[in-house]
């Protein structure tokens, strides 16, 4: 066992040689040399300290469903917050909720006590750091309309920020400029409502999701950011690339935006279809798509 890891190990669980296959819901990437489960703040400080002082890289991954990852080995570490950072409180019309919870059980716990706000990320697969981290949104609502605070972790402090200084936007947020800056929990300011008709929303918007998005395929969700005024999956099947494949990847038949892995696809056969997808659509309508979810070890 290395010196590195034994430091580790005297504050966190940690894994060696996890693959980001197992980290990722689009199932792809290489293996990565630890993987950390700080149980609390000052576990995750004192692990900060020790990948930092023996400059060894590190990425914090939520459920890793924004997440395209390259098939390299990754020598660096994974610090994960979902298997310990995961209590919420609701004081009022507040809901208090640490980074690892997931966004879906934050929504199901709102609408048990009462609360709306939380209904459009019912169907988002990820933690509310990663939500935080995107700006993640659906149905014409985000997280930036219900965000008050939000904890954060940087330069070895600790110290809450307003929404504000989060710089939210159309998926994206101040963290991803400032990667530095760790998300450890956030405010949620919500509105009284019953709790059945928030159900009967969440429950109608679940049978949309089934009916017109491939959940049954290994994915990160939508690839292309809409462009103003216009629908990413409009454009793509505009260029006939509704089924088109490389490799082990394809897009959807049944949504455009979403490019699946349906044969054990590699990050090279991912992107290549990422690359065509946007030189067609440049061509064809002059317009360049950007993606929505993250490249990382690239």
């Amino acid at each position: 066992m290395n010196e590195v890891l034994q430091q580790l190990m005297a504050f966190a669980p940690v894994e060696t040689d996890r693959s980001f296959k197992d980290l990722t819901t689009l199932r792809i990437g290489g293996k990565v040399r630890y993987t950390v489960y700080p149980k609390d703040i000052i576990a995750l400080d004192s692990v900060i300290g020790i990948l930092e002082t023996n400059n060894i890289p590190y990425k914090f991954v939520g459920k890793g469903s924004d997440l395209l990852c390259s098939d390299r080995d990754y020598e660096g570490a994974v610090i994960k917050l979902d298997r310990y950072f995961n209590d919420s409180y609701v004081d009022g019309t507040r809901m208090v909720a640490e980074a690892g919870c997931s966004i879906i059980a934050l929504s199901i716990e709102a609408m048990k006590n009462g609360l709306s706000g939380l209904e459009f990320a019912s169907g988002i697969p990820g933690t509310l750091g990663g939500a935080l981290f995107m700006n993640a949104g659906a149905y014409r609502s985000s997280m930036k309309d219900i965000v008050e605070e939000v904890c954060v972790y940087h330069d070895r402090k600790v110290e809450w920020i307003s929404v504000d200084e989060c710089a939210f936007s159309y998926r994206t947020s101040f963290f991803q400029k400032h990667t530095d800056w760790i998300i450890l929990a956030a405010v949620m300011k919500l509105t009284r409502a019953n709790p059945e008709d928030i159900s009967a929303l969440m429950e109608n918007r679940r049978e949309r999701r089934m009916a017109s998005q491939p959940l049954d395929k290994p994915s990160c969700g939508s690839v292309f950011r809409n462009p103003e005024n216009e629908n990413a999956w409009a454009l793509i099947d505009g260029i006939g690339y509704r089924g088109r494949q490389v490799g082990g990847a394809r897009v959807s038949e049944k949504h455009c935006n979403f490019i699946l892995n349906v044969g054990n696809a590699d990050a090279a056969d991912y992107m290549k279809l990422v690359e065509e997808i946007q030189d067609k659509v440049f061509e064809k309508y002059g317009i360049r798509l950007e993606t929505e979810m993250e490249k990382f070890n690239w």
